[in-house]
């Protein structure tokens, strides 16, 4: 008996469903990545103010941070600061006209804090700002 037998053909790769597939990953790279270049898009010169504020200026007016620790552990401007040292310093930093802002743990307590602030209107901050970003731990 004889059975006819078809000639196997080679497999083949459809090529035209890879390509869609691979547009859609081409679109979804392209959207989800950031494009960051050193160099700004639109270059523009601003112009120059004789009343402007000088880099000097610029930097007194920078915020000086408390940290407290969770340990009632006190850093000004990642300096280690006593206690009893606070008020002398605070002293001096409002003699250069810079503001202060507070950092302080969440688990620190809040005697500690409420002592500070009180040390803090003593030298003469009316405005203590709570600091919003996360303090690097000194």
């Amino acid at each position: 008996m004889n059975f006819y037998t078809r000639p196997k053909r080679p497999p083949q790769v459809i090529i035209v469903s890879l390509i869609d597939i691979l547009a859609i990953l081409l679109i979804f790279v392209i959207v989800t990545t950031t494009f960051r270049s050193e160099q700004p898009e639109v270059l523009i010169k601003l112009p120059e103010s004789s009343q402007s504020a000088s880099p000097e200026e610029q930097a007194k007016a920078e915020a000086a941070v408390l940290t407290i620790s969770k340990e009632e552990k006190l850093f000004l401007n990642s300096k280690p600061v006593l206690l009893a040292e606070l008020g002398v310093a605070l002293a001096e930093l409002k003699q250069t006209g810079r503001s202060l802002a507070l950092n302080a743990d969440e688990k620190a307590p809040l005697g500690l804090v409420v002592k500070i602030m009180d040390a803090a209107k003593v030298a003469g901050f009316t405005d203590l700002p709570l600091w919003t970003e996360t303090a690097p731990a000194p």
